[in-house]
């Protein structure tokens, strides 16, 4: 069995299916995605439906990130959807042909709300954007699992490896710092969209970009980390 996780894919569906295809993603494989599927990129709608395809073929744990804290929270508050809008919600809107979020399909929502605050291995933590090193899993804020950029960090009481995403490193390499790994490449800039190989004894991951590129490379520790 392999376990891989993905980074911040922000509709990006051009490189979520190079990805895909590259290492063909299959029934013996756990496929953790780290959360913000929408917005910023053009096809946040792909991007969905690309990840409920995946959802039958392969063991999917699907994260959520600040940005489907974002649009699910839009249904109900006029202000976040007004904040959402110009934080990428009108490119995601865009992708489904509309500028109303209730042309969102139905199936769509579901899988939003489905999405997890965390995941956990025996070895790994998966979040979206950050823990407080302190706390067990039970004890973490929204505020940090959700939105608090990886800029310094500490060993988590676990002792297990966190994985995360949401500090885009603009030069498209993962942060390590050993007892953590950031996985945002800045998919939908001018970085790649990144799946670790989280099981591998030296950190091999694959990238993959908007242009149709592929490329792989090995955890280095302490890569330098992007401007936020």
């Amino acid at each position: 069995m392999r376990t891989f996780a993905i980074g911040d894919i922000h509709g990006c569906q051009t490189a979520l299916q190079v990805l895909d295809e590259q290492l063909n993603f299959g029934t013996d494989d756990v496929i953790v995605t780290l959360g913000d599927y929408v917005d910023r990129g053009p096809d946040t709608c792909g991007v969905i439906d690309h990840l409920l395809g995946l959802s039958k073929r392969a063991t999917l744990v699907p994260l959520r990130g600040n940005h489907e804290v974002m649009m699910l929270n839009s249904r109900t508050d006029w202000r976040t959807l007004d904040a959402w809008k110009d934080c990428g919600g009108a490119e995601t809107l865009a992708s489904y042909g509309t500028t109303l979020l209730e042309d969102v399909p139905e199936h769509h929502w579901a899988f939003l709300e489905s999405t997890l605050p965390w995941y956990e291995t025996a070895t790994d933590i998966f979040v979206h954007a950050n823990l407080r090193a302190h706390l067990p899993l039970d004890q973490q804020s929204e505020n940090v699992i959700y939105w608090e950029r990886l800029i310094i960090c500490h060993p988590h009481i676990s002792g297990r490896r966190m994985i995360c995403g949401h500090t885009p490193q603009h030069e498209g390499v993962p942060l390590n710092f050993g007892y953590a790994v950031g996985i945002d490449t800045y998919a939908y800039g001018t970085g790649w969209l990144t799946c670790l190989d989280v099981g591998s004894p030296d950190g091999t991951y694959w990238q993959a970009n908007q242009l149709g590129e592929f490329r792989t490379g090995k955890l280095t520790p302490l890569s330098r980390i992007g401007s936020v």
